[in-house]
């Protein structure tokens, strides 16, 4: 056996939590790579053939079933929804000026879809963070084992030295393996978020435009 099987065959507790948890962080990383490449992929896609199938549309009603045909992620539909929601009567919101309560709800609605466009970048950011350090610690512990164990032999030749340390060593590429995946992936996702961010506000803007222009269009479809 030899490099990372080696090491969880002559690790202590310490050296295989590491290697678990560098595993598991490792999987997590991937699954949330695959899932918000997936993801990001379809709403910018979206986006860009649903929008102007919105504004083409001959009426609001015939733009609201576009809209729903071709958001697939729902990234657009919550803010149409919350432009042609009511405010419940009785409430400190319907005594607001319409302009008021449209800017309101909208901006409640984006916060929500980017909130979903968003979701694992905290957890992306933080293994890129963390993984290098935690395979360093790995090292350090494995070192310090093997020459625990060299010592108790009697024996300090460079031959037997050089193995258990190279094969910590292993750990440190390991952290590096983890994190420069995540880094790259949420450098990435960043800049998708931030571009579908902008467009999605775009939307919002002249929604709420056209909803002020023509009340009596946009109170008819609720």
């Amino acid at each position: 056996m030899t490099g990372l099987s080696q090491i969880w065959a002559e690790g202590d507790a310490v050296t295989r939590f590491v290697a678990l948890l560098l595993l598991a962080m490792s999987v997590s990383a991937w699954v949330l790579i695959l899932w918000k490449t997936r993801l990001l992929r379809r709403v910018r896609h979206d986006l860009a053939h649903a929008v102007p199938a919105f504004w083409a549309a001959p009426d609001l009603d015939t733009a609201r079933r576009q809209l729903a045909a071709l958001d697939r992620e729902a990234a657009l539909t919550p803010l149409l929804d919350a432009g042609l929601q009511d405010a419940r009567g009785g409430t400190l919101e319907a005594r607001g000026a319409r302009a008021s309560q449209l800017t309101r709800r909208l901006r409640d609605a984006l916060h929500g879809v980017l909130a979903q466009l968003q979701f694992g970048q905290v957890l992306l950011a933080s293994i890129g963070a963390t993984a290098p350090f935690i395979g360093l610690f790995g090292t350090v512990w494995g070192i310090y084992h093997a020459l625990i164990g060299i010592a108790a032999s009697g024996s300090m030749t460079i031959d037997r030295i050089a193995g258990p340390v190279g094969e910590a060593l292993i750990m440190t590429a390991a952290g590096l393996a983890v994190a420069i995946p995540a880094v790259l992936a949420y450098n990435v996702f960043g800049k998708l978020v931030a571009g579908s961010e902008a467009e999605l506000e775009g939307f919002a803007h002249d929604l709420r435009e056209m909803l002020l222009d023509a009340p009596a269009a946009g109170a008819g479809e609720d």
